[in-house]
């Protein structure tokens, strides 16, 4: 057996804001987060227990385990009082609280001969009348007559002890948890301002990520709704709400939190908060990504490039960060169309890949095309004469896209049908004069505009 005992911290008001979670919200947040390494975790008194002995081989050891789980829970927003390793839940919790952790290596006893009476609560309720006999360890508790012990403290403490140095098994109830997640929080004054919900909505963030983390699972949307206080205006309304969108599907606690800081930091509210509640959107399954063998470069940046961009977005405003997004169209000028960040993201997702050109594009592209001179026949640029390279490629297409504005340079505009954006190029390789590499095309539908084109250049 190998269990773990999570110790969370004693409830303390907050410094900055004189109020702090409810301390059982806390050890109910920290079960869940614990359920994604492994299904039999349980509430002790004020910690959380795992037993993990056959999930260590998933994770590289339990060396290795104790560190994940260390490092994932701050990266989490969850803080630990300590944490310690036995053979069974009780010894765990004991040595937690007594600041050892290492309850495996070595023999149980000994180790939990020398910790103090506070290490087991049943004994601690006992304290002061087994300080009048002498005792001040669990050993010497142990050394006491055991059916003296019975008859004067009761059978818990007996029981306590026995469970700890592995003499009587225990039981527990494992956690599930729940199929739906709902959060609220009633604050403990009127905050006026959107960005002071932050520091209250960060406790219900670390519950829906760890609650996502016990389901494997991320989202990719989450609105945030208050309530505003009784003694509102008639013209605020009830409340408001703040939606959210990420890039990419995720459960990460330090991204959402940012997020969130820069919607709220934009947001005004209309009367006085007085009750929040976090509401997640669709749940989707999170791919986790293989850990590289090689360690990071010291000037690798720390937040992912879509991170970073969806934070511009936010600032900047959605229009401003935009991603081009590949389009069914053999047309250059329409192979691409800009996007916001927001919107190009969650296409990607939805919608397969559009498969790139095989012949060779330009890297810069002329919008309009540029008329080039001809003479003898000959296409010119800069006063001489093009080689050309390869070529003709035919483009064709167009016909089922309708101009907007409309055009007097055709027969059927003249009918009154409509104009479509059809054309047919013939596509050239050409050097110039200067050994710069064109991508030219001649024109063959239009009569108006017949002739030869500089369309793009090659870097």
């Amino acid at each position: 057996m190998h269990w773990l005992a999570l110790l969370c911290p004693p409830a303390a008001p907050d410094e900055a804001q004189g109020w702090s979670a409810v301390p059982e919200q806390v050890q109910q947040t920290l079960a869940w987060w614990a359920l994604q390494f492994t299904p039999k975790v349980a509430l002790l008194e004020d910690a959380v227990v795992l037993e993990v002995a056959a999930c260590l081989r998933l994770f590289g050891g339990a060396a290795t385990l104790h560190r994940r789980i260390h490092r994932e829970a701050a990266e989490s927003g969850l803080r630990l009082a300590a944490m310690a390793w036995a053979p069974n839940s009780l010894a765990a919790l004991a040595l937690a609280r007594a600041g050892q952790r290492d309850g495996l290596s070595q023999a149980l006893a000994p180790l939990l001969d020398a910790l103090p009476l506070h290490s087991l609560s049943a004994v601690q309720a006992q304290a002061p009348m087994l300080a009048r006999l002498g005792c001040r360890t669990l050993g010497d508790v142990r050394r006491l007559p055991r059916a003296g012990l019975s008859r004067r403290f009761g059978p818990a403490a007996l029981q306590a002890l026995d469970q700890a140095y592995g003499q009587r098994a225990e039981a527990h109830v494992w956690l599930q948890a729940p199929a739906q997640f709902e959060a609220r929080l009633e604050l403990p004054f009127r905050v006026e301002h959107a960005p002071l919900l932050l520091h209250y909505a960060q406790h219900l963030l670390r519950q829906l990520c760890a609650w996502l983390a016990a389901h494997h699972a991320g989202i990719q949307q989450l609105s945030l709704h208050w309530e505003h206080d009784a003694m509102r205006a008639r013209s605020a309304g009830r409340g408001g709400c703040l939606s959210l969108h990420t890039a990419c599907t995720t459960r990460d606690f330090g991204h959402l939190s940012r997020l969130l800081s820069e919607h709220l930091a934009l947001q005004a509210l209309d009367a006085p908060a007085g009750e929040i509640r976090l509401q997640a959107g669709e749940v989707l399954p999170l791919q986790e990504s293989t850990a590289s063998l090689l360690p990071a470069a010291p000037e690798q940046a720390h937040e992912p490039l879509p991170q970073l961009l969806e934070r511009l977005s936010v600032r900047l405003g959605a229009d401003r960060v935009r991603c081009g997004r590949l389009q069914e169209d053999h047309r250059l000028e329409a192979m691409q169309h800009w996007l916001p960040w927001t919107e190009a993201a969650a296409a990607s997702t939805a919608s397969p890949a559009v498969r790139a050109a095989s012949y060779p594009q330009p890297t810069w592209l002329l919008e309009p095309p540029l008329r080039l001179a001809v003479r003898q026949d000959q296409p010119q640029y800069q006063q001489a004469a093009l080689q050309l390279l390869a070529g003709p490629q035919r483009i064709e297409g167009g016909w089922w896209q309708t101009l907007d504005e409309p055009s007097t340079r055709t027969t059927k505009a003249h009918q009154g049908q409509p104009e479509t954006a059809q054309m047919q190029r013939d596509y050239f390789l050409a050097l110039s004069a200067g050994h710069i590499v064109l991508w030219v095309f001649q024109q063959r539908l239009s009569d108006a505009e017949h002739g030869w084109f500089l369309h793009g250049v090659f870097a």
